[in-house]
């Protein structure tokens, strides 16, 4: 039986872990720099952000903008505008993916893609996130009410226009928790901005 060459071997590993890893990763299953860097030069694997590889044989990633969030931003969670259109009560394309950070942390330096950061503090940051497995990954997104929440206290960075539709989206999709939204508005300290939209909303 003949040997596997490295490169066979680098590429199985990468099968194994579902086709994306660091440079981090990869080099702690064994692979050298050199053969990350002759598989890219081959064309076996893609570089989808500095220091980050994907397996090009592997199927397209369905978000591959949060891949990098997952795989480089251990402690990032998917919020606002991001969170919205993953969770479908919003019309907006987000042009950057909206990332949630520790209040202490450092900005990452991920060249692509686009990123937005907010700086949040731990109570913030901790309440309302679910775990999703995408595309081989585990990417941190707040739950729909939370997210919502987040972005009625954020309105001025995202826009009034974004979060109203969001809301009308919500309402109107009869996938309605309002008491778990009420009770993070209260928690987070927007019930009073928040309570006379949702009435409206509910009357029209």
């Amino acid at each position: 039986m003949q040997k596997k060459s490295k490169l066979e071997l680098a590429v199985a590993e990468f099968r194994k872990a579902g086709g994306i890893l660091t440079m981090s990763e990869a080099i702690a299953l064994g692979i050298h720099r050199r053969e990350l860097y002759a598989l890219r030069d081959r064309g076996d694997l893609e570089v989808i952000s500095r220091g980050l590889y994907r397996l090009i044989e592997m199927p397209d990633p369905s978000l591959p903008d949060f891949i990098p969030v997952a795989k480089k931003i251990p402690r990032g969670v998917i919020c606002l505008i991001s969170a919205l259109a993953f969770h479908e009560i919003t019309t907006q394309i987000p042009h950057f993916v909206y990332v949630a950070l520790p209040s202490q942390a450092h900005k990452p330096v991920i060249s692509y893609p686009p990123m937005r950061y907010f700086w949040y503090s731990q109570r913030l940051l901790t309440t309302g996130v679910q775990k999703h497995a995408i595309d081989g990954c585990k990417v941190m997104i707040f739950d729909v009410e939370k997210t919502l929440v987040d972005c009625v206290k954020f309105r001025n960075k995202i826009g009034m226009d974004v979060v109203l539709e969001a809301l009308k989206m919500y309402w109107h999709s009869r996938k309605t928790n309002l008491d778990k939204l009420f009770e993070y508005a209260k928690l987070f300290r927007v019930e009073k901005i928040l309570k006379p939209i949702m009435e409206t909303i509910v009357s029209e």
